[in-house]
């Protein structure tokens, strides 16, 4: 009988496949991949004309709204402060608005418009955002005889951040909300709540409009729940990425009308771990309104997003129609939806959510999910032991020796983990270290060889060199190699159980290549496809079919995403971010692929392929094929800031100490220095030293917003000529009263250009009690110097604030307070001077800068 079963383990050991047939093994996943995956993911429908409306009355028509965003878009930037979006865009919208209501059903729906003019102030991030004068345009859509006085609310924003007309962020969500409120009011469309339509004038100032409409505006306080709808690219399938939050009822409407669906739990995790360098409205209706809702995007070609490139030619035609029929449907069956009457009522739990290749949506309870993931990994332990056990009764060996063989396999398996994700992390400092990151930013495929192939090598050359030496005194190969495959769905299994625990919703992403795997496994014990050489491999390959296309559309949505960030992002390391996801994805479907190269023969050279692969995409990444950038198509990004700088000293007369002027230079990305050579070498521009930084708030530097405090230390200052002196900001001290021996208040005025940030910082001896603003700075005992951005539209009278302070002692000689002023001429590019256009036009052309005129200003009080 021993005699038997040695000589079945010779033959299995002995037998293996031709090599020549493991090109063919890859081939067939590399095309899965292109004809399937890629394909599913930039399918959208086609786009219907005004000429099908005449044929099917009711339905989106894309064509139109095309039309509109042309005029939109035509406008060009449409700055808050500027005519063109006060004036020019609010008319525009109006008129559109107007028309809706002359051809609207006045027997079914009353239709009211209003112009919004808003001023106020409240906390974001760290930074007081004070607003004065900004408009939204609002329509409320209300059924006739309806009782219910709830509502939902549909937003996006048509201003844009300077020199960009801003087609696709977000002008094209405003023309697809004119046009579902066009086709719901044009036919009979019942509906039970009404529609509130929020086209937000001051978004990108940041999120102004949507705080002034949702803490002022009358019609707020009905408003139930919120679509919110803007972009971090130009078209393409929007993705759904917030939801709720604790309100897993919305996610059953998505589910059950988004006709093209896109979305994920994992999108939503990585979004509110600020993962995703970017904020929506939707923050603001939930922490301002709470209120509940959908939060959704567009993020194909994000390497146009901010930038002048964002423009109406390069928007995919069939977006409006994909992205329209999405809204039409949910819009409709929100505004019939039962629970907006009262949404509290239904507030618990959060949904587990995630489209599969864009065919269909799944969606369940977190509560549901957690049954699920326990389910299903007792069934994988369950099928683990009872596989070795059978594999017992069929090889001859003893168990213990079988479980033993196991756990060397297990081993080896967490050894081959550890290698690659060790390749991985070397590669990822080796890269940065040297300079090369980002190689990937315009070629995406440079991802293949600089992170998937050393996760393919160092999951698999360890096993094959293992395989190879274990011949004639191991398991039979087959068995060998399904007991590792078994050690790594036990890994996983053992992460599923770390991450419920932990009530990480993403953790379904794991359960569907465990639950695919123990599929195969319970398959092939039922046939005892199990016991032969290869026939176990048929229904092992096909049960990861899904699995690997599944992984993969991930992957390849992550990369369309995330990619395009990575040139914003600011100083941080992109490479982790793009190296860490890619080798967690690979740990989740190439464990189950790439041991069975070890079937072939000579499997450790196929194997030391992708380690070959990998050095030559290491010695591209160093060549002109790895440089990161493209004209107009994958940019870096720089702000310049023409500006003139006046520091004044601490006396009572507050007289100039001194006076500069230059080009601030803010890098975005993480090549700070990329333009260098370009700039200082044979010109007659110099960096300035950063001596300022140790007397002067911020570095002397004219900061525009939250987002350049977090790369300030790579931006650098530019000696040259001064700008435009027009408009500069000005500071005048109408009252300074002491209501106490130990406390202080001054009265402030600042007048200036319609962007201006403010730093005060009070002297080591003093201390910010009080002042003219929210207290939230002051209660949550913020780190000074405390910021105030301020932005007016259409009403320039001068900000006035009081600031209380409080002293030690009674001696108030000295100075009491710091404070900077820092004015931002954003959309007044007719005042640029010759000499800056010439610095501007020194940059190469792949690269984008948006430029303005700018001042500094600095006083002691």
């Amino acid at each position: 009988m021993n005699a038997k079963y040695e000589n079945m383990k010779i033959i299995y050991n002995r037998s293996k496949l031709g090599w020549y047939w493991a090109p063919l093994f890859i081939a067939f996943w590399l095309v899965l991949f292109y004809l399937v995956v890629v394909p599913s993911f930039h399918y959208m429908p086609p786009l219907k004309t005004q000429q099908d409306e005449l044929k099917q009355p009711g339905q989106f028509i894309g064509e139109r709204a095309e039309s509109t965003l042309l005029r939109l878009s035509k406008i060009g930037p449409k700055v808050v402060g500027s005519a063109a979006n006060e004036q020019t865009a609010v008319q525009l919208l109006l008129g559109e608005i107007n028309d809706i209501i002359r051809m609207s059903r006045d027997d079914l729906y009353d239709i009211e418009k209003d112009v919004q003019i808003a001023s106020g102030n409240y906390l974001l991030w760290s930074m007081v955002n004070v607003y004065q004068s900004v408009q939204n345009v609002v329509v409320k859509l209300t059924p006739k005889n309806t009782s219910s006085e709830a509502a939902l609310l549909i937003n996006s924003h048509f201003d844009t951040v300077p020199a960009s007309s801003g087609a696709g962020d977000s002008g094209m969500m405003c023309v697809l909300m004119l046009e579902v409120l066009r086709v719901i009011s044009k036919y009979e469309t019942p509906l039970t709540h009404s529609l509130i339509f929020l086209f937000n004038g001051a978004e990108e100032n940041p999120l102004q409009g949507s705080h002034a409409f949702i803490t002022q505006h009358p019609w707020a306080k009905n408003v139930r729940a919120v679509v919110n709808l803007d972009s971090a690219g130009s078209g393409g399938r929007e993705i759904l990425f917030q939801s709720g939050p604790d309100h897993p009822w919305l996610m059953k409407y998505y589910g059950a009308h988004a006709l093209h669906p896109f979305a994920s739990t994992i999108g939503e995790e990585l979004f509110q771990n600020g993962f995703i360098p970017s904020e929506t409205d939707f923050r603001i209706f939930r922490d301002f309104g709470h209120i509940p809702g959908l939060d959704m995007a567009h993020t194909l070609n994000g390497y146009v997003y901010h930038t002048k490139y964002d423009r109406f030619n390069i928007i995919p035609r069939r977006t409006y129609q994909l992205t329209g029929d999405n809204m039409l449907n949910i819009i409709k069956a929100l505004g019939n939806a039962p629970e907006l009457e009262n949404p509290d009522k239904y507030a618990e739990g959060h949904m587990i959510y995630f489209d599969v290749l864009g065919w269909f949506f799944i969606y369940y309870p977190e509560s549901v999910g957690v049954i699920i993931n326990i389910c299903v990994c007792v069934l994988v332990l369950i099928t683990i032991v009872a596989y070795i056990w059978s594999m017992a009764s069929n090889t001859g060996m003893f168990r213990r020796r079988i479980f033993a063989k196991f756990a060397i396999l297990a081993a080896l398996q967490l050894a081959s983990v550890c290698l690659c994700i060790g390749l991985v992390v070397s590669i990822v400092f080796f890269l940065d270290g040297l300079g090369l990151s980002m190689s990937w930013f315009s070629n995406v495929w440079m991802v293949f060889g600089l992170y998937f192939c050393p996760m393919f090598f160092g999951l698999g050359i360890l096993p094959a060199i293992y395989f190879s030496r274990t011949k004639e005194h191991g398991l039979p190969l087959g068995y060998g190699i399904q007991l590792l495959m078994h050690s790594h769905c036990l890994i996983l299994t053992v992460i599923t159980i770390l991450m419920i625990s932990y009530n990480i919703r993403s953790a379904f992403i794991l359960l569907i290549c465990i639950a695919f795997y123990t599929l195969s496994v319970l398959l092939n014990m039922a046939t005892c496809a199990h016991k032969t050489n290869f026939l176990w491999l048929i229904l092992h390959c096909l049960c990861q079919i899904l699995p690997f296309m599944f992984y993969t559309y991930c992957c390849y949505a992550f990369y369309v995403v995330f990619v395009p960030m990575q040139g914003r992002e600011g100083g941080s390391n992109p490479e982790l971010l793009i190296g860490g996801f890619t080798a967690i994805m690979c740990l989740l479907f190439s464990p189950f692929l790439i041991p069975l190269l070890c079937l072939f023969r000579k499997s450790k050279t196929l194997i030391s392929l992708f380690g070959i692969c990998t050095a030559v995409f290491l010695i591209l990444a160093a060549t002109p094929v790895g440089f990161p950038y493209v004209e107009k198509t994958a940019t870096q990004r720089y702000f310049a800031v023409h500006t003139l700088r006046t520091f004044h000293n601490a006396d009572a007369a507050s007289t100039i100490n001194r006076t500069d002027s230059g080009y601030y230079v803010f890098p975005v990305d993480r090549h700070y220095d990329s333009v260098d050579s370009v700039l200082f070498d044979g010109t007659n521009y110099t960096k300035a030293d950063r001596s300022d930084c140790n007397t002067e708030l911020m570095c002397g530097f004219p900061i525009y917003s939250t987002r350049w405090l977090k790369a300030m230390d790579n931006s650098y200052w530019v000696p040259g000529p001064a700008p435009n002196k027009d408009h500069l900001p000005k500071v005048r001290i109408i009252s300074k009263e002491s209501t106490s021996f130990n406390n202080i208040i001054f009265t402030l005025e600042v007048s200036g250009p319609d962007h201006i940030s403010i730093f005060i910082e009070p002297s080591a001896d003093a201390m910010l009690v009080d002042w003219s603003f929210t207290k939230e700075p002051l209660e949550k005992k913020l780190k000074p110097p405390y910021y105030i951005y301020w932005g007016y539209a259409l009403d320039p009278t001068p900000l006035r604030f009081n600031l209380e302070f409080e002293h030690d002692s009674d001696n108030w000689s000295g100075s009491t307070f710091k404070i900077a002023i820092m004015g931002h001429r954003i959309h007044d590019d007719m005042f640029i001077k010759e000499d800056f256009r010439e610095f501007i036009s020194k940059f190469p052309s792949w690269t984008h800068v948006n430029a303005w005129i700018g001042s500094y200003s600095s006083w002691q009080f």
